[in-house]
């Protein structure tokens, strides 16, 4: 069956969830959001106990169960402690290097809902002040938030209601180019959750149902290590559409659908990994089989967690990534489409 993905839709959305702050743990904005789109799409949603959602596409064959998995939590921060002078130490979460955010904007949130701004910095971030600026170690000890409020001390920053454990997302900046590039923090993951709702409006649109039930697990504690530890106990078996990695010893472009055949966690289910193969070859989408030595899934994590099931790995290709990420729409588009060639197979 050749699925029919809306470019329109699912870009305008995936542009709308990059601009709403995820990181992993402050994720009830965007979740709350996913969850009413997805009744406007006339799929069934419920939310787990860890605040993911669980939604259901149903089938012609209830008798086995496909889930597919993209999460929307993101790299962020935490306020780890407010410095004498005004400034903001931060704790990361999830895993990244601090290059990666040296000098970036971004905001943190206050438990009773106020949000503000600050650029995050090395603490000798002038050239023209420090001897060892350019050598200085890029570590979490080293790094600063510089507070876009009148502050000059710790007391005056706890008046303004931040506090230890407030959460700090970094502005995503998301630019769609004429040559149909998306250049952007966080396309890991939300290019794949875009991905995912654009094969529920195709369903939603083009009324029509996958082979089997569909399960379409939106996990918000990915970044971390255990987004889909748990999943309903009626899956039969599980796709994790997460970015697909570009690099040294990596055949995949941003162009491409990546079929992930191993990563850190072990080999992905050999008979699912070679179905999507040849869906791709029929479906003329590009692809490649890529192996990921740094790099685990809401899969692995089920697999890891006990659960009974088969397991693959896909998604668009992405540069650069847990930096300034960059992929192309194609990719997005063919991912789902892909995901819709298995699922009505």
């Amino acid at each position: 069956m050749n699925i029919s993905i809306n470019r329109d839709y699912t870009l305008s959305l995936l542009q709308e969830l990059l601009a709403i702050p995820s990181p992993t743990g402050y994720t009830h904005r965007l979740i709350e959001r996913l969850h009413q789109e997805a009744l406007t799409l006339g799929v069934t949603a419920e939310r787990n106990r860890k605040g993911g959602l669980v939604l259901t596409l149903e089938g012609n064959d209830p008798s086995r169960t496909i889930a597919l998995s993209a999460h929307v939590d993101t790299l962020g921060a935490m306020v780890r402690a407010i410095k004498s002078e005004g400034t903001i130490r931060l704790s990361i979460v999830g895993s990244f290097s601090m290059n990666s955010i040296e000098n970036e904007y971004c905001t943190i949130h206050t438990r009773d809902g106020r949000v503000y701004t600050g650029t995050i910095l090395t603490t000798k971030p002038s050239v023209h002040v420090y001897d060892d600026a350019y050598e200085f170690k890029r570590e979490e000890e080293n790094m600063e938030i510089r507070l876009d409020e009148v502050v000059a001390s710790k007391e005056d920053v706890e008046k303004l209601g931040i506090a230890v454990g407030d959460y700090i997302a970094f502005d995503a900046r998301p630019v769609l180019t004429p040559s149909g590039y998306i250049k952007s923090r966080h396309l890991d993951d939300k290019a794949s959750v875009a991905a995912l709702f654009g094969l529920l409006e195709s369903a939603h649109q083009n009324n029509w149902k996958p082979t089997h039930q569909v399960k379409l697990l939106i996990s918000n504690y990915e970044e971390v290590g255990h987004g889909a530890a748990h999943i309903p106990h009626e899956i039969d078996e599980m796709i994790a559409v997460d970015m697909g990695c570009i690099g040294d010893d990596l055949s995949c472009t941003e162009l491409d659908v990546s079929i992930c055949v191993k990563d850190s966690s072990g080999p992905y289910d050999y008979e699912m990994t070679g179905k999507l193969a040849e869906l791709a070859k029929r479906e003329e989408i590009p692809f490649v089989l890529d192996v990921y030595p740094h790099y685990g899934s809401d899969a692995s994590a089920a697999l890891s967690a006990g659960n009974n099931i088969r397991a693959a790995l896909i998604g668009p290709g992405v540069h650069a990534s847990h930096a300034m990420e960059r992929t192309h729409s194609d990719a997005v588009i063919n991912t789902a489409r892909l995901l819709g060639a298995y699922i009505t197979e």
